[in-house]
């Protein structure tokens, strides 16, 4: 597939390969292919962003590529590095024939400027080790680069890919600049820990990526086949949420609330209660400050009507699960892993 013929076919391929969008983002994708510009995404960890690209590969049926970013990362891991093993082994198996090329020469002089002329022999593409970003431009068939958690990469690294976005070109200055013979769909992620250079954005369309509306997140929990019953994925749904209020040093992803929906069904839960969630919001909630928070929260968000006693907030430990349960209610204070009959 070259293109997308319109904003609604764009997003029925995507939600094909169970990745469901809204109108905008939809229309985002839509244009990208349309007028092959760069996309970049930003938005917090979590949101679809890095799924987004390896969707829209499987939908177009193009080969994905993808650079993950990191700080220190130098350029030669994003566009090529010299395959010096080979050069050295060629060099020994052409020795001979080195010999030969100098054997005759006056003086050393002369048999350094013989062997320089020969250089190109050993900077040319044979010798030449593709990174994402370059292998995007050769390739023979379109493909989708992923460029992932920019924001990760140290400022120098923005500069290296502005030839990139801006033409679709990669120069090596010992050999030239290649130009994509087939324009790659290239998508950026940003988890925004820093601001990237007006440079970049300017070669980009831009999208912020936020957490979907509670319609929207309930709709993906469905798609992916739980088996969480749809009133308890609803309520969880709405969880979710209520933890996302929280000043978490992460909040739960899209996926992990999936995870949470999957653990639940396998626990065989057919009430959602606050000693259940507290037993497994770990699943959601990483970080020990994070889970604490989670416990003291989660009888609120299980039932607004809720006593939450004193000692749930701000205790000194950091797992929880060796206090008393809170009683949420006369009816949900019991724990319930057993299988739905």
């Amino acid at each position: 597939m070259t293109a997308f013929d319109s904003v609604e076919e764009a997003g029925k391929a995507l939600a094909a390969q169970g990745y469901l969008t809204d109108d905008r983002l939809a229309t985002m994708v839509f244009l990208m292919t349309r007028l092959e510009k760069p996309v970049l995404l930003e938005g917090p960890a979590g949101v679809g962003k890095t799924e987004l690209a390896k969707s829209l590969a499987a939908a177009t049926g193009r080969r994905l590529l993808r650079l993950q970013c990191y700080e220190g990362q130098d350029e030669a891991s994003a566009l090529y590095e010299w395959d010096y093993g080979k050069q050295l082994l060629y060099t020994q198996i052409l020795r001979e024939k080195i010999g030969q090329l100098v054997a005759d020469a006056p003086d050393l002089h002369d048999a350094v400027d013989r062997i320089g002329a020969q250089e190109s022999v050993f900077f040319s593409e044979r010798f030449l080790a593709a990174r994402p970003l370059l292998e995007a431009v050769r390739a023979e068939e379109p493909v989708v680069l992923l460029i992932d958690e920019i924001d990760r990469a140290d400022e120098a690294l923005e500069a290296v890919l502005l030839e990139m976005l801006g033409e679709y070109q990669i120069s090596v200055p010992e050999i030239g600049t290649f130009t994509a013979r087939n324009r790659p769909y290239v998508i950026l992620t940003s988890n925004n820990t820093r601001d990237l250079a007006a440079a970049l954005k300017r070669r980009c369309l831009h999208l912020f990526l936020d957490y979907p509306s509670a319609e929207r997140e309930l709709d993906i929990v469905r798609s992916k086949d739980t088996g969480l019953p749809e009133a308890l994925a609803h309520q969880l749904v709405e969880i979710v949420r209520g933890l996302r209020e929280l000043e978490l040093r992460k909040s739960p992803s899209i996926s992990e609330t999936i995870d949470w929906a999957r653990t639940l069904a396998v626990l065989g839960v057919d009430e959602l209660t606050a000693p259940v969630l507290s037993d497994t919001v770990s699943v959601v909630v990483k970080y020990d400050k994070d889970v604490r928070k989670a416990l003291a929260a989660l009888p609120r968000l299980v039932d607004p009507n809720a006593e939450v006693p004193e000692t749930l907030h701000g205790h000194g430990h950091g797992h929880g699960h060796t206090h008393e349960a809170p009683k949420v209610s006369a009816d949900r204070g019991s724990r319930s892993f057993g299988r739905r009959s």
